[in-house]
């Protein structure tokens, strides 16, 4: 990873450079944050999400009209967080006082996806990550076309990523 990349870690002991590791973030870690631009004003969308290992892109979605389309439609750079906190440790000085910790961010372009069928593959991997157990056509009826009219599915597609954590110091 180049030194002069935005996505390299301050802290090269914190890097967490194992794509292995970052992907098992991602695939578990259950909220990301979506960074967006709205003429040099911040704005930050929480949101559910799925990776999509295999296309190397992250999906979520919004209601059909809205403030992250219009965002996204005008400005398509996005920024993508999701991080875990492990133990707290406690320390004798309050400097030293800190935190187990893992996280990813991803840079790239995010799209409105238009295609029916990746449509219907972003939102079937929402359903699949967080609800595993449930299967459509089984426990729910599988998506129809009106609920693809009602919301917006988006897909980051990653140029840049990189982790960062902190483990819990060894005994010693």
């Amino acid at each position: 990873m180049a030194s002069e990349h935005p996505t390299r870690p301050r802290r090269a002991d914190r890097a967490l450079q194992d794509e292995d590791r970052l992907e098992a973030l991602l695939h578990r870690l259950p909220v990301g944050f979506i960074a967006l631009s709205d003429n040099g004003q911040p704005y930050l969308n929480p949101n559910l999400f799925w990776y999509d290992a295999a296309g190397r892109r992250i999906y979520f979605h919004t209601a059909a009209t809205g403030r992250t389309r219009g965002l996204v439609e005008r400005n398509p750079r996005v920024c993508f967080a999701t991080a875990e906190i492990g133990q707290l440790l406690p320390a004798d000085t309050a400097l030293e006082f800190s935190t187990e910790y893992a996280s990813v961010i991803a840079f790239g372009q995010v799209r409105l996806v238009t295609d029916e069928a990746e449509q219907r593959h972003g939102l079937q991997g929402l359903l699949d990550k967080y609800f595993p157990d449930l299967h459509p056509g089984v426990h729910y009826r599988p998506i129809i076309e009106e609920e693809l009219q009602r919301t917006s599915v988006y897909a980051i597609e990653i140029e840049a990523w990189s982790g960062k954590q902190k483990p819990q110091p060894a005994a010693g």
